[in-house]
């Protein structure tokens, strides 16, 4: 159980990343008051919170809906989460974990700034859903395990509420070194996870034997 709660916890803190996201809210809030601010911080995480939840919980009845293999989503997964992984070590911007010039641009134009593009695709984004689904998966008919899964998602989401009505404290504190430092040592770990999940699909599917 501490096994999956460690696995759990360090795979949500990567994929949603608390910390790479601070500095994007407090870019976009920066000249907002302090009450927005913390009503767009709350909002967007409830809406990430219901969004990874529903992928928690259902995504994969979705998948076997669509005749996806546990093997397959454990390979898929584990590719998205070495993508994810490399991009952090190397301390760059992610497609996956971030927007682009474009989203952005729109972003700041935005009042409403909680659903896109905090929630999704910044905290709710493919990696974390993936995740979920993937996490949740491999937990499978142990009740207890998937309630560690669940809980340690919800734990990540609370830090990643308190980093966004902290932005501005922490983008200051942690500087822009700090930060990648975080980055490349969670990177690096779930490297070495993903490619464990890879690994994990390719026997379960038996394309190459036991």
């Amino acid at each position: 159980m501490l096994e999956t709660a460690t696995l759990a916890l360090a795979t949500f803190f990567a994929t949603i990343s608390p910390i790479d996201i601070a500095p994007v809210f407090a870019a976009l809030t920066a000249n907002r008051t302090q009450k927005y601010k913390r009503v767009m911080a709350i909002r967007a995480t409830l809406i990430a919170t219901a969004i990874l939840l529903v992928f928690a919980l259902v995504g994969e009845l979705l998948l076997a809906s669509l005749g996806i293999s546990l093997a397959a989503l454990r390979t898929a997964g584990g590719v998205l989460l070495l993508l994810i992984s490399i991009d952090m070590v190397f301390a760059r911007a992610s497609g996956i974990t971030s927007t682009t010039e474009e989203e952005d641009h729109e972003a700041i134009l935005k009042h409403d700034i909680s659903i896109f593009p905090i929630a999704t695709p910044l905290i709710a984004g493919p990696g974390a859903m993936g995740a979920a689904i993937l996490l949740m998966a491999n937990a499978e008919g142990d009740l207890a395990l998937q309630a560690v899964v669940v809980g340690s998602l919800l734990a990540i989401l609370l830090l990643t509420g308190i980093t966004l009505l902290l932005a501005g404290k922490i983008q200051h504190l942690l500087g822009v070194t700090g930060m990648n430092v975080i980055s490349r040592v969670i990177g690096v770990l779930l490297a070495a996870l993903a490619v464990q999940f890879i690994f994990d699909g390719f026997k379960q599917s038996g394309l190459f034997g036991a």
